[in-house]
């Protein structure tokens, strides 16, 4: 297993994950808070989709007192948006859309280019005002989310990253990031970057504001970082939430990577891909249909199954029927595809309107300096 910000691979086992990185489990409590906070739960926490976190009990305490938080979250375009990229985002937008609360949208097209050795920085930017269109088109609140590309918004960012800099060692970011002599000296400085939108709202708003990070957890290690770093500064520890990945086409142990084409669906895919695509996925049923009628399958491992768990079918009772009937081998591993290119094609479709719309919104969202 390795799990890093730039890079995940092997069976990722999250109760070691939590172990390693310090992080904590969601509990049944958090749980009941958030529900009655919101009104409602989601079905992601209910499933542990979202499964671990920091400081979520700190957050809802200064919450119920009248403080309010915001939310902060980001995209590292080096590709296309694919639907791992929106699984969080999907929940971030219910957070904002319960809470009432502003996002802060960081686009790393900075990051991108110290980090892959094959790309341009203009390439890296015009892909992160690309990817803000699929942010735009899941239907955030344009006057309380506030998208900006690194490069076009580092005015505002540089002090606070500076700032931040200053308090954080070499050899601290050797240990976390696992970098060594040949790391160009970009990548060192920018998790600086990274946490500065952590500390934006309250240079913003001139008071110290509590800020919560819906991401999946491999981006961690740089809340590692900007927590140590806070209390030095005078802020508030910036709390987060964790998801799990939602796994790429070729199976349980892959991940959606936009440089990998093949274990993934695109926002801009069509019908035609999205079926092709969903069609070849890695199934957890029988080998053939007779063997899957006698001996059923396994949803766990099933990829359609898991994409229909984690973000296509909310309805839990709905899930309870279905991954039952592929145990049994009463529901066939064509069905559960089936079923699923239907709810992504659906999906796409409208998304993909949407995204074509929010080309005229989108300096209602961008902040530049």
């Amino acid at each position: 297993m390795i799990v890093t910000p730039w890079e995940v691979s092997g069976h990722v086992d999250y109760e070691k994950l939590i172990m390693e990185f310090g992080t904590s489990h969601i509990t049944k409590g958090l749980l009941e808070r958030i529900e009655k906070a919101a009104g409602e739960t989601h079905f992601m926490l209910d499933r542990k989709v979202f499964f671990s976190h920091r400081d979520l009990d700190w957050l809802l305490d200064k919450y119920e007192k009248g403080e309010e938080f915001v939310l902060y979250t980001g995209r590292g375009p080096s590709g296309d948006t694919h639907l791992g990229h929106l699984l969080p985002w999907v929940f971030t937008k219910w957070l904002q859309d319960k809470f009432d609360v502003e996002l802060y949208f960081q686009i790393t097209d900075d990051e991108k280019f110290v980090v892959k050795e094959n790309m341009e920085l203009s390439e890296t930017t015009r892909l992160g005002y690309d990817n803000a269109l699929d942010v735009i088109a899941l239907g955030f609140d344009p006057d309380k989310t506030f998208i900006f590309v690194d490069t076009d918004y580092i005015k505002s960012l540089y002090k606070i990253a500076l700032r931040v800099a200053k308090h954080t060692t070499f050899s601290t970011a050797k240990a976390v990031f696992g970098l060594d002599n040949s790391t160009n000296i970009g990548m060192s400085f920018w998790p600086a970057v990274q946490a500065a939108p952590c500390f934006l709202p309250s240079v913003l708003k001139y008071r110290n504001v509590p800020v919560l990070i819906p991401a999946a957890i491999d981006q961690d290690p740089y809340w590692r970082i900007t927590r140590d770093v806070a209390p030095k500064l005078g802020y508030y520890k910036p709390a987060a939430i964790h998801s799990t990945f939602l796994p790429g086409l070729q199976g349980p142990e892959s991940k959606m990577s936009s440089s990998k084409p093949e274990t993934t669906i695109f926002t801009t895919d069509t019908p035609e891909d999205v079926k092709k695509k969903i069609t070849r996925a890695f199934s957890g049923g029988g080998a053939t249909i007779k063997e899957h009628k006698e001996k059923g399958g396994n949803p766990d491992i099933d990829v359609a199954c898991q994409y229909l768990y984690q973000m296509f079918e909310p309805d839990s009772n709905k899930i309870k029927e279905l991954f039952d009937g592929y145990r049994s081998g009463a529901v066939s591993t064509g069905d559960v595809k089936a079923l699923l290119i239907k709810k992504v094609t659906d999906f796409l479709t409208e998304h993909q309107k949407k995204r074509e719309q929010a080309k005229k919104k989108l300096d209602k969202f961008i902040l530049k300096d």
